[in-house]
């Protein structure tokens, strides 16, 4: 009878232990990142103003590429769009983005999101002429809060 109340005891054991495991791990499940902004940004179809917000995917088990947009605490949710996977070459262990800078006067523009550790990110979908403008501007790569010289953000 004891041996039976050994097993459940150290099945109960391992099965609380795989359950905070998952729990510490649910970021990485959904990519949830902090990006704060010193100034206000474009996303497509609006401009966020300067302030910390929580980037994630809208549903990993079936669009990975399907992201949400919240502010710091998750009371408004700003934004849900669609992106296309983008590759890089290196591995970063912090969040990395690039934004592409418009002519004066306009907001820079949110390019292409990676969550650390990853090779593939998350390029935003804008208006054909929007895309053309992106392209032309001169985008910057930052790592974490590190502005990368450009030879080192071509790696991505």
């Amino acid at each position: 009878m004891k041996i039976h109340k050994v097993y459940i005891v150290v099945g109960l054991i391992i099965a609380f232990g795989l359950f905070f495991e998952l729990v510490a791990h649910a970021d990485e499940t959904n990519e949830e990142t902090r990006i704060t902004f010193s100034q206000t940004v474009q996303i497509p179809g609006q401009v966020l103003p300067a302030g910390t917000y929580i980037f994630q995917q809208a549903d990993p088990n079936s669009d990975l590429n399907l992201i949400q947009i919240f502010n710091s605490d998750r009371t408004v949710l700003y934004a849900t769009l669609q992106t296309v996977p983008v590759e890089r070459m290196d591995v970063t262990g912090e969040t990395t983005i690039t934004m592409a800078e418009p002519e004066a006067g306009k907001p820079d523009v949110l390019v292409k999101w990676f969550y650390p550790g990853r090779l593939t990110g998350h390029e935003f979908v804008y208006s054909k002429q929007q895309e053309q403008e992106i392209a032309q501007a001169r985008q910057q790569t930052f790592v974490g809060s590190q502005l990368m010289p450009s030879a080192e953000a071509a790696g991505e």
